[in-house]
């Protein structure tokens, strides 16, 4: 690279890479570091051509992973990136923009082989690499085993203690990124890793007092959606508006493993990545929703998810218990409103899960709040472009309102709130509906187009949920939610009695011309102990009264089908289905399904 601006067409030419991946050991003090890193790299401003990026320097890594053993040189630049951030803090103060330019170059070269490593070799022959000198083919000192260690602890230092500046904002989001892709090594690897290198070194040792500060510090540069600097407040050309070429590099990687945590695994469709104003912010929540998804090691839960769901708001006095590590407060209002304001990302609508699912304290104050409308309908607006959206994204948006309206405050609230004019709802013109009435209608909508479309069971079995969780507070509902409601029930009334017509068809089809039908008797077993319970029976009774008849039914009275004999539980579960529609599912909640 060297002092000129480099094209990536050059790379392979290039003479300073050459040297870095050659057969010569490079000391750390030789002036050969400051021609490598005074570059001016043009950013890549689409996919093709970071693929072209990496194709053209595949070369100088295959070189480097060859002769680094005998050179060590990837050592020797590990640590003029580590010297060098030492006076980091200092240059920021002293605004030296050639100093930090010249440190920022030599982690995105640290970013670009690593990422290469890791796509290439194990994490034991990663580890490795960090740790050989200058010595014998082979050869490594005891005395740098740690280098990893000490980069990422130098990493977490710099996203947590440098000033967000002008000429700090670059060096701080390729900090995030070159942790991501350093976490990217669970892509490479079939199972689940417990015991690879990011739970040796971010779980415990020199990093773990960082925990609760690094995940505050990306809380808060998601909070704050810092933009780019504008033109000229750089010594070096300023990068797109996309966040520069290691944004993009990392970006691709963290697409992958926002797969992998989402769904289980790689292959779904991804999204469309909208224009990014904040890529600090953006980089900021991919890195902390990879350290929340961490598994746990083996010897110790997972730090980062234990300070996500432990931290509370700064207007909470009260102490903290001595069992919660890794606790510290935010503000609570600054990152609500973020999060109505950022719904439109996938990502953005995971942390809302995350938090809601798992801290107590922000999923209290979130339900206490008088203008959830901010949160909710761009929430409904998720759901109701279903078809423009992936499916783990929807997933979650239904997920979260299924945690909301498990809250009988939430459900009460929803029906007191007016909205006028909701434009992005297109079947009928909406000029004045309640918050409660515009959900049914997109829930509703929802149910309706898994039925014709994608036919997802865990989709409808949760849609139906949150109706049923807000069922027994209904009221004042819009005309139009009042007669979805109904077509609803007739559509899933007529599919339910052509399902039990088919089965009894089929049950009495199985049956000789001797054999007494069996569904008769089973029926009226139960029914006439109902009968003797007295009428108005809820739905809890019905089934303490069936469960109690399932030990008292005779087994002469039931005669064999065919070669077998009916299963009573199978019969008892028959009559749970009728029984269920007797009582019309009144009073179900998410929790009487999981039950």
């Amino acid at each position: 690279m060297g002092s000129n601006s480099s094209r990536i067409g050059d790379l392979p030419k290039n003479e300073y890479l050459k040297k870095l991946s050659g057969t010569e050991s490079i000391s750390e003090n030789d002036p050969f570091w400051n021609q490598l890193l005074s570059f001016s790299f043009p950013a890549p401003t689409s996919s093709s051509e970071l693929k072209l990026l990496e194709e053209a320097t595949i070369s100088v890594c295959r070189s480097l992973v060859e002769n680094n053993p005998r050179t060590g040189n990837l050592g020797a630049l590990i640590k003029v990136f580590l010297s060098r951030t030492k006076e980091l803090k200092l240059s920021a103060e002293c605004q030296n923009h050639i100093f930090i330019w010249q440190t920022h170059n030599a982690l995105f070269i640290i970013c670009c082989l690593l990422k290469v490593f890791i796509c290439q070799m194990s994490e034991e022959e990663l580890q490795l690499h960090f740790t050989y000198e200058e010595k014998s083919p082979g050869n490594y000192s005891s005395d740098s085993e740690d280098l990893l260690e000490e980069l990422l602890c130098c990493l977490m230092q710099l996203i947590t203690d440098i000033p967000l500046l002008d000429i700090t904002y670059e060096i701080s989001v390729e900090a995030i990124s070159t942790m991501v892709v350093f976490l990217s090594c669970q892509l490479f690897h079939k199972e689940v890793l417990r015991q690879s290198i990011s739970h040796k070194y971010l779980m415990r040792g020199p990093c773990l007092p960082y925990t609760s500060k690094l995940v505050k510090t990306l809380l808060y540069n998601f909070i704050r959606q810092e933009k780019p600097p504008p033109p000229g407040a750089h010594v070096f050309p300023q990068q797109s508006d996309g966040g520069g070429l290691l944004y993009g590099l990392a970006s691709g990687v963290a697409t992958g493993l926002w797969t992998v945590f989402t769904l289980g695994g790689v292959g779904s469709k991804a999204a469309a990545s909208p224009e990014l104003s904040s890529p600090l912010a953006n980089q900021s929540l991919l890195l902390l929703l990879v350290l929340a998804n961490l598994t746990d090691a083996s010897d110790a839960p997972n730090p980062y998810r234990q300070a996500i769901m432990s931290f509370k708001n700064t207007q909470d006095s009260s102490p903290f218990p001595s069992s919660i590590p890794h606790a510290f407060q935010i503000n609570f209002n600054s990152l609500y409103t973020a999060l109505c304001e950022q719904q439109t990302s996938d990502q953005a609508t995971l942390l809302l899960y995350t938090l809601l699912h798992q801290n107590s304290n922000i999923r209290t104050y979130m339900l206490a709040r008088t203008d959830m409308e901010n949160l909710v309908l761009p929430i409904l607006e998720i759901l109701y472009h279903v078809e423009e959206r992936n499916s783990h994204h929807v997933y979650m948006a239904l997920i979260i309102l299924l945690i909301l309206t498990e809250d009988d405050g939430f459900n009460r609230s929803i029906h007191e709130v007016i909205l006028k004019n909701i434009t992005w709802y297109s079947e009928r013109v909406l000029t004045e509906i309640s918050l409660g009435s515009l959900l049914i209608l997109v829930v509703i909508r929802t149910i309706q187009y898994n039925m014709t479309r994608t036919r997802d069971k865990y989709l409808h079995t949760n849609c139906l949920a949150a109706l049923a969780n807000m069922s027994a507070q209904f009221r004042s509902l819009h005309q139009y939610a009042a007669q979805r409601i109904i077509s609803l029930f007739s559509l899933l009334s007529k599919k339910h009695n052509k399902v039990l017509e088919q089965a009894t068809q089929s049950l009495r089809g199985s049956l000789s011309s001797n054999d007494v039908p069996l569904p008769d008797y089973v029926i009226s077993f139960f029914s006439s102990r109902l009968l003797q319970a007295g009428a108005e029976l809820s739905v809890e009774r019905v089934l303490e009264i069936i469960k109690q008849g399932v030990v008292a039914l005779p087994k002469d009275r039931l005669k064999p089908l065919a070669d077998r004999q009916v299963d009573r539980v199978l019969a008892c579960q028959a009559f749970v289905y009728a029984a269920s529609g007797f009582s019309q599912f009144h009073g179900l909640s998410v929790r009487n399904f999981q039950n």
